[in-house]
C-alpha cells in the first residue's frame, strides 16, 4: 500500500496544489477557464492522439471493454436516478447526479495516473471508457435531464445540444485521428512529432492542477451566490457509489461476463476497475451549470470523490495489482 501511494501522492498533490492556488487568490479564478482550454484543446488531444497512435488497433476496438463498460454505465446511472428522485431532486438534478457517479475523470486524471501505475498497455482500455462515457454516458444524462415536464421540443433540443458538445469535444477527434495514424502506420513528420509530444507532456501536471482550481472555483462561486446549506444525503451517497459500487460493479460484471464467455483480458479488466475507482469527472460541473442543474451538489460530489479517492483509489490500486 505505502508503494502505491508513493505512486500516487504526487497526483493527488497537483490537484490539492490547484485547489490551494485558487482559494487563496493566487491564481485569478478568471485564469480558470484559460488552464481548462488549455488542458481541453491543446495538450490532452496531443496526449490521447499519442496513445491512440502508438497502439495497436485491436486495442482500440475491444468490444469486450466496450460492452462491460457501457453496461456498468448504464446501471449506474439508472440506481442513481432511482435513489435521488423525490420533493426535491428532479429529473434534471438526478440525472446530473447519476452523470456525476457513472463518468470518472478519465481524460485530466486516469490517463496520466494510470499509465504511470501500469504502463503504456493501459491506454487502449482508457480510450475505449472515455468515448463511451463522453458520447454515450454524457449523451444519455442530457437526454434524461429534460424530462422535467419537458415535451418531445424539449427533448429534441437537448438531443442537439448533447450531438453539438459531442462534435466540438476535441478529445473524441484526437482519439479518431490516433486510431487511424495506428491502423495505417502513420507517424507524423519529426518536427510536427515532436511539438505534439511537448503538449502532451504538459497534459498531466496542469490537467491535474486544473482539477483542483475548478474545484476551488465552484466552491467560492457557490458561497458568493448563497447557495443553500446541501444537505448531506442529496451529495455523499452519490460519492460513494462512485468510489466503491461503480469499480466494484464494473470487478462483478466483467468477471461474470468473462465467466460465460466474453473475450475479456484480465489486464483490460483490471485497468477497467481503476478508471471505475477514479473521483467523478470535473467537467460534468460546466455541464449541469449549463443545463440549470443544481451545479452546487454536483461540485460537492465532485470535491468530496476527489478528496476520498486518495485512499479509495490507491486502495483498489493495492488490491487489484
Amino acid at each position: 500500500m505505502l508503494s502505491v501511494l508513493l505512486v500516487t501522492f504526487p497526483f493527488f498533490a497537483l490537484v490539492l496544489a490547484g485547489y490551494l492556488a485558487a482559494r487563496r487568490g493566487m491564481l485569478p479564478l478568471e485564469a480558470i477557464p484559460g488552464l481548462n482550454g488549455f488542458v481541453l484543446f491543446f495538450a490532452l488531444p496531443c496526449m490521447l492522439y499519442r496513445f491512440g497512435a502508438t497502439t495497436p488497433i485491436a486495442q482500440l476496438l475491444d468490444f469486450s471493454v466496450f460492452a462491460v463498460w457501457l453496461l456498468c454505465a448504464l446501471v449506474i446511472v439508472a440506481f442513481v436516478i432511482a435513489i435521488s428522485l423525490n420533493s426535491r431532486i428532479g429529473w434534471n438534478d438526478a440525472s446530473f447526479g447519476a452523470l456525476v457517479a457513472a463518468f470518472p475523470n478519465t481524460g485530466f486524471m486516469g490517463v496520466p495516473l494510470l499509465v504511470a501505475l501500469l504502463g503504456d498497455a493501459a491506454a487502449g482500455p482508457i480510450i475505449v471508457t472515455i468515448v463511451v462515457d463522453m458520447v454515450g454516458t454524457t449523451s444519455l444524462c442530457i437526454a434524461l435531464s429534460q424530462l422535467d415536464g419537458a415535451d418531445e421540443h424539449g427533448m429534441a433540443v437537448a438531443g442537439r445540444k448533447a450531438l453539438k458538445g459531442v462534435l466540438v469535444n476535441p478529445l473524441p477527434w484526437a482519439i479518431l485521428l490516433g486510431a487511424v495514424a495506428s491502423a495505417v502506420q502513420f507517424e507524423l513528420p519529426g518536427p510536427v512529432n515532436k511539438t505534439l509530444g511537448l503538449l502532451a507532456d504538459a497534459a498531466s501536471p496542469v490537467a491535474l492542477f486544473t482539477i483542483g482550481a475548478v474545484l476551488a472555483r465552484s466552491q467560492i462561486l457557490s458561497a458568493r451566490h448563497n447557495h443553500p446549506p446541501i444537505p448531506l444525503g442529496d451529495y455523499l451517497p452519490v460519492a460513494l457509489i462512485k468510489l466503491l459500487l461503480h469499480p466494484l460493479l464494473v470487478l462483478l460484471a466483467g468477471g461474470a461476463l468473462k465467466a460465460i464467455g466474453l473475450p475479456l483480458d484480465r489486464f483490460a479488466l483490471t485497468v477497467m476497475v481503476l478508471i471505475a475507482a477514479l473521483p467523478s469527472a470535473s467537467n460534468v460541473s460546466l455541464l449541469a451549470e449549463r443545463f440549470g442543474a443544481d451545479n452546487g451538489r454536483i461540485a460537492r460530489i465532485i470535491l468530496v470523490s476527489t478528496a476520498a479517492a486518495f485512499l479509495t483509489f490507491s486502495g483498489a490500486v493495492a488490491l487489484m495489482t
